[in-house]
């Protein structure tokens, strides 16, 4: 059975909040999804990666990477359907594509990298580490956070996808967020 690999709901406008761990995506994912009354997309890893750490104590590995590719594109669409012109993704398949090249060298994956190229959004909010970073079973990365800011960065602009940065405490990123989302759409 072939695998899809296409985005329902195609006259929605989708903006990813693409970022390092604990720089409040997903607390701006569900403001924006609320101030513009529409839906958010949760971040499939964060619950398929924390029922594997319950169960063996491990947490990601390769053989994980394409479930979760696949089954953030799957809540997407499911998410889809109830959207009101605008659907707000708290992650997406270039973001795992950052952490799989972050934590494994030389690694490919084929499914995960014709997601990233065939998957289309709208526009990127990029979110700094300027806020307070938050330990939890599956971050582990607290030392790090330039280095990787600076990872997902480079790959929107290797990727060509439209971003802007965001700073601040939450209500400075949602004001700064609504002005842009305004003015562009």
């Amino acid at each position: 059975m072939e695998k899809r690999t296409e985005q329902t709901q195609k006259d929605l406008i989708r903006i990813v909040l693409f970022g390092p761990e604990s720089t409040g995506k997903t607390s701006l994912a569900k403001a924006l999804a609320k101030h513009y009354k529409t839906k958010w997309v949760p971040e499939f890893a964060r619950d398929y990666l924390q029922n594997k750490y319950d169960e063996s104590g491990l947490i990601c590995e390769t053989k994980d990477i394409t479930p979760i590719a696949e089954g953030q594109l799957k809540i997407e669409n499911k998410t889809a359907k109830d959207a009101n012109n605008l659907l707000f993704c708290d992650t997406n398949a270039l973001q795992t594509l950052v952490y799989t090249e972050a934590y494994y060298d030389n690694y490919e994956n084929e499914r995960l990298n014709e997601l990233v190229c065939r998957l289309h959004y709208d526009y990127y909010f990029l979110t700094y580490y300027d806020t307070p970073w938050e330990k939890d079973d599956l971050r582990d990365k607290p030392n790090e956070r330039e280095a990787m800011f600076n990872r997902f960065h480079q790959k929107l602009i290797l990727h060509n996808q439209p971003f802007s940065i965001l700073k601040g405490d939450e209500s400075e990123r949602l004001s700064k967020a609504t002005q842009i989302i305004d003015q562009l759409f």
